[in-house]
């Protein structure tokens, strides 16, 4: 008799394929580790066939799960085209608000995660400061932020905890005499005002000598060797180096990256497990 495969399992494999890990798949699935192996036991069992190796440290693909996993996304994806039928209706849509200084190279592998597994929603996300996408997430018009933890909103779901530091370009040389250069975002960004607080305490005079409109931008300064940008070590491009110890300026201390969220719809719910188990995957690997 022909074997079956349980869909559910062909995507759990997928998932571990993608995240690299069953404690981040079962996260996403919203299950535990040992129904997640489960799954994936099962689906060998079915193909007659080893598709994963497994170490304390490590999930790797055999060379029959490499040759599986084109098949198993074609699977996933004519199943569920097939459940979808022909008639035209309204894809749901996730809004997601991510803080400028929250995002960095998590947000492709999450978006690719999104696009992997979701194939009836829409998503929509927006990058902004920390304050106006609390505001518009306490209005209703989004569903989920990831921001910094703020000292006055509680809960949430952490993601990472970011250490920030003094960012520079190599050919970089602060001035001998006279104020340190800077390369912020405008207020009332978080990130400034914990920097002007750490200046001013230590008594170092700073001049904003480049104010961007996003972090982007910050990055791009430092690079070019106009100022120093603090940033936190997760998001600063290749090719900067932390300066601060070298000049004795202030630590800046770390910061935890929150999800919030508020949604009813279960689907909605499920794509959000899968951003988050995919970001705090990304996030470990750097």
């Amino acid at each position: 008799m022909t074997p079956t495969l349980d869909i559910a399992a062909v995507r759990a494999f997928m998932l571990v394929c993608d995240l690299s890990s069953f404690t981040r798949s079962a996260e996403a699935l919203g299950t535990t580790q040992a129904a997640v192996s489960l799954k994936l036991q099962k689906l060998e069992a079915a193909l007659g066939k080893r598709l994963l190796d497994r170490s304390p440290r490590a999930v790797r693909l055999t060379a029959d799960g490499a040759a599986f996993i084109a098949n198993a996304r074609a699977l996933v994806a004519a199943h569920d085209l097939a459940l979808a039928g022909t008639a035209p209706r309204v894809r749901p849509r996730l809004s997601l608000g991510i803080s400028d200084h929250a995002a960095g190279p998590e947000l492709v592998p999450m978006l690719q995660q999104f696009e992997a597994i979701t194939t009836d929603m829409s998503l929509s996300v927006g990058i902004g400061f920390s304050r106006d996408l609390l505001d518009r997430y306490d209005a209703g018009t989004l569903d989920a932020i990831i921001i910094r933890q703020e000292a006055s909103r509680r809960g949430g779901e952490a993601l990472a905890e970011d250490e920030f530091g003094w960012f520079a370009s190599p050919r970089f040389r602060a001035p001998a005499n006279g104020p340190l250069p800077l390369a912020t975002l405008a207020a009332p960004c978080g990130v400034r005002a914990i920097v002007v607080r750490a200046l001013d305490k230590a008594r170092l005079p700073f001049v904003e000598a480049f104010v961007g409109g996003g972090v982007a931008a910050v990055a791009a300064a430092a690079q070019a060797g106009l100022a120093i940008a603090p940033l936190a070590r997760r998001i600063a491009p290749g090719g900067l180096l932390d300066i601060g110890p070298a000049l004795g300026l202030p630590k800046l201390g770390r910061s935890k990256v929150i999800l919030h969220a508020k949604v009813s719809d279960a689907a909605k719910r499920a794509a959000l497990r899968m951003l988050a188990a995919a970001f705090r995957s990304a996030s470990m690997s750097k």
